[in-house]
Parts: structure tokens; C-alpha cells; sequence
């Protein structure tokens, strides 16, 4: 099978991590081209080295070209693929309509977002979005949503109900994996004791992601007196932020924190933390909550996306944009994890995430997915 995937870039993020995911779990029987609209990224050399070929239109971020479009539409037509399969809003609807014009007709949508909040979520986004809703009648065979909540939400935007299937993401539990001597590397390169509490999130900084209720909680928490480190992990999360700076200096929480930036260790930094934290606004599958739980790392969520529905009962779930119930619970979570002991969660997470998330699921949904649309359109 022959399959071209159209996304809008590949720098890390959880649409190009969950395709590089899976276009390096699947069978060699399984021949895949990437497409990326800006340039290769973070993921364009590693795509390269699993020996799938990638192609980068090189177009300015939010900006369509002639060039680029002629040249999308030339590797389509070149490449013959039996499924397009395109990865969020801007790809979906510009490779989806290319696609067609290029002559495949068997095209797949991918959607990865559940908030389109005016606050939170660009005009542009806001618009391409809505205009999908009244194409995918037509173009697409398929629309992908990679949570529950993702689908809810597009199908009331307009999205064709009959259309929508959900494939959550997968994980690779040997990347993934609990590791002792790891975490106190991490650690002693933090500077931090064995039996000193942490606290982590990892997320590029983004309004969605609302590091400023998270920063209010942790304010709250260390005015009760509770001793903690925090380490915040992604990209913007460094000192060159000023905004983040001025929010953790306002909340007199500096020597507190670990503003480590992005790393491509995410398992290590994972089997580094106590306790997990994600504070958003708005989420579809968050992978770095599943990534954690892997690592057998409990988890604070907000009740965003499909995050209480990953968490299940091995974790906690507080309200989004409340810091005080945020500060509450996470404050529960350590003392949980103080008295218990972090191993204690360590298999109920990770047997979690095994169960219902795993990367063979993933892939053999997707695979059984691309054969059906091939069968339905023929």
C-alpha cells in the first residue's frame, strides 16, 4: 500500500510525533511519503532515517504560494498513492482539495483539536476550520479524530457525522518505560535529592496550555508551606520568555523552578517527576499525559480533551482554569505519593495506558482504516 501523508509541518508537537509514531511502527508491506507545507523540522530527518522519503513545500506559516501548491500537486500525481491521509485543519483542507484535483480520490482527514476558543485559538485556524465543515461531505472518505472529545466537538461545528471515527493515539512502551536509573540522572543533573518532591509539565508555551494557572496554583501551594520543585519542559519554556518570567517572579516562585526548555529526552524527564501536571484550557488526546503514565507517573489533569478518560482511576482531575482546585489536588497527589511511595503508581499507570493505548492499536487501526477506504472506493 502506497500512502502519502499531507501535514502542515513537523516540528514537535503531538500531530507530528503521533505520524512519525506511526509511520515508524508500520509494516514494511506499508510504503509512506511525507509531506510537510513549511519546511522538515524536527521530524524530517528522523522520517528520513526510518527510509520514508519527505518533501518540504517550504511555504511561509499561514501563507499559501503558487509554487508550493504546484509542487504539492506534482508529488501527488508522482507518488500515485492508493491513500492521502492528511494531518490537521490547514492540511486537510488544502491537501484534501489538491488531492482531488491530482486525481486521488481516496483521501483521508486527520483532526487533532477539540477547543477553538476565539481567546485561545487564531482567526485563521477559527475559519479554516469552519470551512472544512462544509467540504467534508465531499472530499474526504474518512475524518480521523484522535479523541472522543475531538469528534463531539466537530461533528457540532458541522463536521459529516457519518464520517467520523476515532483513533487514539499509541505509544511505545519500550521508549516508554519506567527506569530507575534514569530518573536519579535526571535528578543530580537538576540537582535534586532522591526524596525531594517534583513536580513537571511538559508543554510548548501556548495559551491552550495556561502555564499561568498552573503558576497560581503552585503560588498557592507554597504559601501553605509545602516544599517542591517544579521543572517546566518545551519549547518558550526558558529564560529568553519574559512573559514566563515575569509570571514566575510576580508569584515569588523562582527558585522553585526548572525552566528547562525543549529536550528530546521526554522519558527520561517523565521517569524524572513525582507527579505529572497538565493545566490547559483545551486538549484534544494530550500524548504527554499518556507518555507519563507509561513511565508510571501519576497525573493532575484538567478536565480538557480526553485527559480524565486517559487518566481513568490511577490519577486526579481537577476543573480547567482553576487554580485553587489545581493547587488542592496537587497538593493530595504529593502526599499520596509521599506516603505511598511513587512505585506503588508505577503499574497501575503503566498498565493503563498498555490496555487501551498502545502503539499496536494504533497502527492496526489506522492500517485496517486505509484498507477499508481503498475496498470502499475502488
Amino acid at each position: 500500500m502506497r500512502l502519502l501523508h499531507i501535514i502542515t509541518g513537523l516540528n514537535q508537537g503531538g500531530a507530528e510525533t503521533a505520524l512519525y509514531r506511526l509511520v515508524s511502527a508500520s509494516s514494511s508491506s506499508v510504503c509512506h511519503t511525507v509531506v510537510s507545507m513549511l519546511d522538515e523540522g524536527v521530524y524530517g530527518h528522523r522520517l528520513r532515517v526510518c527510509g520514508v522519503t519527505v518533501h518540504t513545500l517550504n511555504m511561509p506559516r499561514g501563507r499559501l504560494t503558487p509554487r508550493g501548491l504546484c509542487r504539492l500537486y506534482r508529488v501527488i500525481r508522482e507518488a500515485r498513492p492508493d491513500v492521502v491521509q492528511t494531518w490537521m485543519y490547514h492540511a486537510d483542507m488544502v491537501g484534501g482539495l489538491t488531492a482531488r484535483l491530482a486525481g486521488s480520490a481516496r483521501v483521508v482527514w486527520g483532526i487533532r483539536h477539540s477547543n477553538l476558543d476565539p481567546e485561545v485559538t487564531r482567526a485563521s485556524t477559527r475559519i479554516v476550520a469552519k470551512l472544512s465543515a462544509w467540504l467534508s461531505g465531499c472530499f474526504p472518505a474518512v475524518i480521523v479524530c484522535n479523541s472522543e472529545e475531538a469528534a463531539r466537538v466537530h461533528q457540532r461545528l458541522g463536521y459529516c457525522a457519518d464520517k467520523l471515527v476515532v483513533i487514539p493515539n499509541g505509544y511505545d512502551f519500550d521508549r516508554f518505560a519506567p527506569d530507575h536509573d534514569t530518573r536519579k540522572r535526571v535528578r543530580r543533573e537538576w540537582s535534586m535529592a532522591d526524596d525531594e518532591l517534583l513536580i513537571g509539565m511538559v508543554a510548548r508555551w501556548d495559551p491552550q496550555k495556561d502555564h499561568a494557572n498552573l503558576l497560581r496554583a503552585l503560588a498557592l501551594l507554597a504559601e501553605k508551606g509545602i516544599f517542591f520543585r517544579c521543572a517546566l519542559v518545551g519549547t518558550g519554556m526558558d529564560a529568553s520568555n519574559s512573559t514566563l518570567e515575569s509570571l514566575i517572579h510576580a508569584h515569588g516562585l523562582h527558585d522553585r523552578m526548572f525552566l528547562v526548555g525543549p529536550r528530546d529526552d521526554i522519558p527520561a524527564v517523565m521517569n524524572a517527576l513525582d507527579v505529572f501536571v497538565l493545566s490547559s484550557i483545551g486538549e484534544a488526546f494530550p500524548n504527554v499525559v499518556a507518555e507519563a503514565m507509561a513511565c508510571g507517573t501519576p497525573c493532575v489533569v484538567t478536565d480538557v480533551g480526553d485527559a480524565a478518560l486517559i487518566v481513568g482511576d490511577t490519577g486526579w482531575v481537577v476543573p480547567p482554569s482553576n487554580p485553587i482546585s489545581l493547587s488542592d489536588t496537587i497538593n493530595a497527589a504529593l502526599t499520596t505519593v509521599a506516603s505511598e511511595g511513587r512505585e506503588v503508581r508505577v503499574e497501575s499507570c503503566r498498565a493503563r495506558i498498555a490496555e487501551h493505548f498502545s502503539m499496536e492499536r494504533m497502527v492496526d487501526a489506522y492500517m485496517a482504516l486505509w484498507t477499508g477506504v481503498v475496498k470502499k472506493v475502488n
